[in-house]
């Protein structure tokens, strides 16, 4: 089933392809809480491997996922060291405190997506009776807060030395680490080797209909598949889900795949920055996310920018209307003819609403 409309909202929206849909269709499956489902396996299986890691757990989303790593790592009253514009903190409901009683220190990014490694230092608790235990690193790569920068494996491993110096742990939230991957051509079990979890998404991006991957040692999953059972995320015959997943990692990981969702960012991106008051820096562009607000001048709001170009045919979602941001993310679905629609879609809309601005100052 293709798209009926250009939707760049996000890179949730992507419907499973063809393939997905046939190999949902023939699954062989049995009662995963047992262990017993054949396909679940084989993706864990093929999951750890692609990671270089000795275990993996399927689970329903990567919210999922990411609380799943967080309650296996952390007890109540733990603290996480954690971005300010991570998923983790602004985008899961505060379920970490929630159910885990797990407290963040929440540190500024750079634009690069990084959190200052000394800042991180600083933030590690030292032994006293007032402090929470600092217990948990967790980043997010690529970094969604940061217009999906990916972090490097330098950088990463940067951090996993502070994490070993205080023998703490390091959980990546990878939900779009395969676009990491693709946009600085590093193999992904090269990010993740000094992590001790990883959570990635097999939907977004991979177009898998439903599901995450929790990657870590055996140890460490034999802990989180009963956390994951406890949040209420044991499965029966998932099977059909994970043999979408199965062909998301296959076939829809690759670095040519995702870089032509890249590259369609980066045309759009440059398209629009020749339309009058759209505000963007191109060169943030790194990934299948690009970002943009409304210049000071600007005679209409996001909302209406976001109400004009439904009108033609494009799906996209005011960001943070206080401060004139709008997001759009590119994926399987979208092709460059696509791209050009957007773009002339959006010049329509500022002309359309510039003229009617102007018509109303005369009058």
């Amino acid at each position: 089933m293709l798209m009926t409309v250009i939707d760049l909202r996000s890179d949730t929206v992507t419907h499973p392809t063809p393939a997905m849909r046939e190999a949902m269709a023939t699954a062989p499956v049995g009662d995963d809480v047992y262990g017993e489902d054949p396909t679940i396996n084989q993706l864990q299986a093929e999951a750890a491997a692609m990671m270089g890691k000795e275990a993996a757990l399927f689970v329903t989303s990567g919210t999922q996922g990411n609380l799943t790593a967080v309650l296996t790592h952390c007890a109540r009253g733990d603290e996480m060291i954690v971005a300010k514009k991570s998923h983790i903190f602004q985008y899961e409901v505060a379920s970490a405190a929630a159910y885990g009683g797990v407290q963040a220190n929440t540190l500024d990014i750079a634009h690069d997506g990084t959190i200052d490694v000394d800042m991180i230092r600083r933030a590690v608790r030292p032994e006293n009776a007032h402090f929470p235990t600092t217990r948990l690193i967790a980043l997010e790569n690529t970094q969604g807060g940061a217009w999906g920068a990916p972090l490097t494996k330098d950088y990463i491993h940067q951090v996993a030395l502070i994490a070993r110096e205080h023998q703490l742990r390091l959980h990546i939230d990878g939900a779009r680490l395969f676009n990491a991957s693709a946009a600085l051509r590093t193999p992904v079990h090269e990010l993740v080797a000094d992590a001790d979890s990883v959570t990635f998404c097999l939907s977004k991006g991979l177009c898998a209909p439903v599901g995450s991957v929790v990657v870590g040692s055996k140890a460490f999953i034999a802990r989180a598949h009963k956390v994951r059972k406890s949040l209420g995320g044991g499965m029966r015959q998932a099977g059909v889900l994970a043999a979408a997943g199965l062909i998301a990692l296959r076939e829809m990981s690759t670095w040519d795949r995702l870089s032509q969702d890249h590259e369609n960012a980066r045309v759009l991106a440059q398209g629009l920055a020749t339309i009058p008051y759209i505000d963007i820096d191109v060169g943030r562009v790194r990934s299948n996310m690009i970002f943009f607000a409304l210049t000071p001048d600007a005679p209409f709001t996001v909302q209406a920018l976001s109400a004009g170009l439904k009108a033609r045919g494009v799906l996209a979602n005011p960001y943070s209307p206080m401060d004139r941001l709008m997001r759009m993310v590119t994926h399987y679905y979208i092709s460059r003819a696509d791209v050009d629609h957007v773009i002339a879609a959006v010049r329509d809309v500022v002309t359309t609403a510039s003229d009617v601005t102007v018509e109303m100052v005369t009058n």
